[in-house]
């Protein structure tokens, strides 16, 4: 039976460029839907700008146009860019437009109703001058303890002092330099610690689907049942939605001068993309899809992929918010990781934050990118690294000399010799290539987003297709005489198998596949009927290069591209900033939380046990550090006068906001280590699997009755 799937992928923000970390989500999802359609399945695949929120607006403010005007222009390079890599949206929609309102405004007027909406006074810094209330990265002055100039309102980048932004001297605001002043705010918040929601949540994240599929990935259910604290155990914080004007959003109805957050209407998106395409299509129900008495009753699913860095807010907000609104909630969530760049995190100083734009600038073939994603992508959470060695390699190796080398070995002959028809192919050939296909575990593969399993069943075809060649090597037949038979039987042979791994190739290599189908003959291939072969007397059209080998020189001038387009303009001198860049690697590896030891280094005295100070410590801030790859900030109470500050390297495996009144253990007599970021002064502790089979970090947590400050012993 036919399934009917909307799909959807992550809404890239409106304020900056598509690059490639960015591409690994859209190109695992778009080679899903390939698949699914392949197999002869319907499914609409939409997508949208995330447009609202502060920074569109002050962006749009520095470059002297309207916000809608720069919502306007990044929407079009978006759309340019995924549909230069192959990314085939049935619609790309904007978060700011009637639909996501429509939906937006009802959603809230349905959770509203059902007493899920709560309003609460917030104290905040205001700006004057911009009229606006300030978070505190926009309000900067003087650190109260060393007194250091131009700082943060939460943490000295000097001293590494932490402290609230009412502690800062002289401050002032960093977007209009005037000074702020202390002003309340009523908000308005989603009752997401409601025991309706939580036990909605309990269950609906640990379950599976109307088809047995789970619903989250493994690692990503028990990142759930972390957030969400064991049976009886309330740990859900009520989610505030509310922003105050000036905002570029959509006002809350009944509330003048009050906006919806932007994290509330952003998965909306999702919905408003899908009736938008509905308009233009108007052979489509919406609410088929997304009514949740009627999606079930037409059994219709909803999948979207996603980063893990958004994990928390799809697995939580956004099912709760569909759920109590009587909207379906998702069928399933597909969570990837991020893109490292020769193991790090993609750098600007590095020259390895590589736009999607300079990659076709420098006429880079972006199936060379699906190809190494698709085989790197295992339908985890795990990253993705892209390896550029590697990359040429594998692209060289398998997609040029294995692939395309059949048909460039073969094709020659059947256009010159033989009027360019295929002769019946070699049945006994055939039948041992067919039996050596494993067609439902490379399905499976697809399926399950395995993509890197299904590349490796698919080239060992390609292998098998090669070694037949090589044995008979029509180039030696061309030769001799009375061999013509031959010749013409073994590349008609050579071609059936050359048409049968494109098929299997189609979802990752959309655009080949296409040359593929022009260059045979063929009709679009799917993956539905039987596989005969070529027939004799089946004409081809000339063949002409189907893929290049990369060059290692393309790679190199891409990455000084990028070096020169995004590097800071101040950069220290070659050696002095390669130092600098180990030290900081060091310092950053040196504060991560630490996780279990992958082997014991054999047996320590007691008194060397004794001098490590262990203290339970009470979790009472936790922010994002900018410009930090892995570090989240951590403000820890461990009974001192003053908050401790830490800086952990738990970013891939925590949302900050989890953390906040967790209870904890810490090193408490590290000795401090300046880092760029602040001070840090001390170790948050932490566990992890160093086979890497659960794929994540988990700081320790006492049992119940353990108080900040307590020693462990």
């Amino acid at each position: 039976m036919s399934r009917k799937i909307l799909v959807t992928n992550a809404l890239p923000y409106a304020n900056g460029d598509i690059h490639l970390g960015h591409l690994v989500g859209y190109i695992q999802c778009d080679i899903w839907v390939r698949y699914q359609r392949m197999r002869g399945n319907t499914v609409h695949y939409v997508c949208a700008d995330d447009t609202h929120g502060t920074p569109v607006m002050l962006r749009a403010e520095k470059e002297g146009i309207t916000p809608e005007a720069l919502i306007n222009r990044v929407h079009g390079e978006h759309l340019r860019d995924f549909t230069d890599f192959g990314v085939a949206f049935d619609h790309y929609h904007s978060t700011h437009s009637p639909e996501n309102r429509a939906y937006a405004e009802d959603i809230y007027g349905k959770l509203n109703t059902a007493a899920l909406i709560d309003t609460r006074s917030i104290e905040q810094y205001y700006d004057p001058v911009k009229e606006m209330f300030l978070p505190d990265r926009f309000i900067k002055g003087e650190c109260p303890k060393c007194g250091a100039a131009d700082q943060y309102g939460d943490n000295c980048e000097v001293c590494g002092a932490a402290y609230a932004p009412t502690e800062l001297k002289n401050p002032y605001s960093a977007v209009s330099g005037a000074k702020p002043v202390l002003k309340t705010s009523e908000h308005y918040f989603f009752r997401l610690s409601d025991e309706r929601a939580v036990a909605f949540l309990r269950e609906w994240t640990r379950g599976s689907n109307a088809a047995g599929t789970r619903r989250l990935q493994a690692e990503a259910a028990n990142k759930m049942k972390e957030w969400l604290g064991e049976e009886g155990e309330n740990k859900l914080s009520d989610w505030d939605i509310s922003r105050d004007a000036p905002y570029f959003g959509f006002e809350i109805p009944g509330a003048p001068g009050k906006y919806f957050y932007v994290w509330l209407d952003a998965p909306i998106g999702y919905l408003a993309s899908f009736n938008k395409l509905a308009q233009k299509r108007g052979d489509i129900s919406v609410e088929d899809f997304t009514d949740a008495a009627r999606a079930e009753a037409s059994g219709t699913e909803m999948v979207h992929f996603i980063g893990k860095d958004i994990l928390y807010f799809h697995a939580l907000f956004w099912p709760a918010m569909l759920k109590f609104a009587g909207y379906r909630t998702p069928s399933q969530l597909c969570v990837n990781g991020f893109l490292t760049v020769d193991g790090a995190k993609m750098s600007k100083s590095r020259g390895t934050f590589i736009t999607a734009r300079s990659y076709v600038e420098q006429k880079l073939n972006p199936e060379w990118l699906r190809y190494y994603f698709a085989g790197k992508s295992n339908g985890t959470m795990e990253d993705v690294d892209l390896n550029l060695d590697d990359m040429i390699a594998k692209v060289n190796s398998d997609l040029v000399g294995k692939f395309v080398n059949i048909a460039s070995r073969c094709a020659g002959f059947i256009t010159k010799r033989f009027d360019a028809r295929l002769a019946a192919p070699d049945a006994a050939a055939i039948a041992e290539f067919a039996a050596a296909w494993n067609s439902g575990s490379i399905a499976n593969c697809f399926e399950e987003r395995d993509y890197s399993r299904a590349l490796r069943e698919i080239m060992h075809l390609a292998d098998l297709a090669n070694q037949y060649v090589n044995e008979h090597k029509p180039w030696e037949l061309a030769k001799q005489e009375g061999q013509e038979a031959r010749l013409h039987e073994v590349c008609s042979t050579a071609l059936t198998m050359f048409r049968d791994l494109t098929r299997y190739l189609k979802p990752v290599l959309p655009a080949l596949a296409g040359q593929v189908e022009a260059f045979l003959s063929v009709p679009e291939m799917n993956w539905t009927g039987t596989w005969e072969p070529l027939p004799a007397g089946h004409t081809i059209n000339a063949y002409a290069h189907l893929m290049t080998r990369i060059d290692r020189k393309q790679i190199d001038a891409l990455l000084e591209a990028n070096r020169e387009s995004l590097a800071p303009a101040a950069a220290a001198p070659a050696k002095d900033a390669k130092t600098a860049s180990s030290q900081q690697r060091h310092a950053e590896k040196q504060q991560h939380a630490a996780p279990a030891s992958e082997a014991t280094s054999g047996h320590i005295s007691i008194d060397d046990f004794t001098k490590v100070d262990l203290r339970i410590a009470k979790i009472v801030a936790a922010s994002h550090v900018e410009g930090a790859d892995k570090l989240i900030r951590l403000q820890l109470d461990i009974g001192e006068e003053r908050p401790r500050q830490v800086f952990a390297g738990i970013k891939s495996a925590y949302d900050p906001a989890t953390l906040v009144g967790r209870m904890t253990v810490m090193v408490a007599n590290l000795a401090p280590r300046k880092m760029k970021f602040g001070m840090s002064e001390g170790m948050v502790l932490a566990a992890s699997d160093p086979e890497g089979k659960t794929g994540g970090l988990y700081i320790l947590s006492p049992d119940g009755g353990a108080a900040p400050g307590m020693r462990v012993k």
